[in-house]
Formats: structure tokens, sequence, C-alpha cells
């Protein structure tokens, strides 16, 4: 499964990324490009250990039941649910926010299992590294998937 360990799954992620610009529309969904972008820096952010909010109390009751949601093999469905914490509803600069996420997904995937953060999901709870770099591959994959690139 692909993940942002393998530096050929993070080229790959890179170069759809390059292929956005400020006019990219999205296939369906709410946010405008930039706003992904931003969104999924909150995301890699976690995986980082740069951000490390508490567990949500509906996460830690059903968190650890649906976790492999996160990084198994089923593709995210469309318009799925996204906690508020996670949304970014103001406008944002396109090309800042896609600089600062290839620098996150960099230092991701160039920090390895070792630089991956230990503190537990708000969500899904306690992932190993391996589980991690599938997700953050998965999540970015959906949202690019989304801009149809």
């Amino acid at each position: 499964m692909k993940n942002l360990f393998d530096k050929k799954d993070t080229a790959e992620i890179l170069d759809r990324i390059s292929k956005l610009t400020p006019e990219t529309q999205r296939l369906w969904g709410k946010m405008n490009v930039a706003q992904m972008l931003a969104h999924c820096t909150t995301v890699i952010r976690l995986a980082r250990g740069l951000d490390k909010p508490k567990r949500s109390v509906l996460g830690i009751l059903i968190g650890w039941m649906v976790k492999d949601s996160f990084y198994g093999e089923k593709p995210y469905p469309k318009n799925s649910a996204t906690a508020s914490s996670f949304v970014v509803a103001d406008e944002r600069d396109f090309e800042r926010e896609k600089k600062i996420l290839t620098e996150h997904i960099v230092a991701f995937s160039e920090g390895g299992p070792e630089k991956c953060t230990t503190h537990p999901n708000p969500f899904f709870g306690k992932l190993r590294p391996d589980e991690w770099a599938r997700g953050q591959y998965r999540h970015l994959d959906h949202h690019l998937s989304q801009f149809g690139v």
C-alpha cells in the first residue's frame, strides 16, 4: 500500500500538487483549492507531532473501531464529514498554502518512522508510524482526486 515513507509515493504526491493552480476547481465538496491545501497541512502537522490536540470523546468511544478507515484500503467517501478543527473556511493564499504543504510532506517523508509522532490521533487514537504514513498518503490522494489531479 502506498505511503509517505516511500520516496516514489511521496514524489507522486508532490508531482500532483505541482499540477494544481489557483483556478483548479473541485469535483465535489465545499473547499476551494487553497483551503484544501491548508486542510491537508493541518492533518500532516498531526503526524509530525507539531500539533497535539486532545482526543475527542467520540474518538475515544469509537475511533479505535474505525481507525483502519484512515489508513486501510477502502477509499474515503466523497463529501465525508470533517472534524470542525480541521475545517478551513477562510480565504487562503494558494501559493503560500502550496509551499507550506509541500514542505511538511517532504519533512514527514524524510523524517521517516523515527520522526513520526507518538501522540495519538485525536479521533483514531494511537497509530504506528506506518499507519500514519499510509493515512497521510490516502488523505492527500483523496483531496488531490477531489481536484482532479
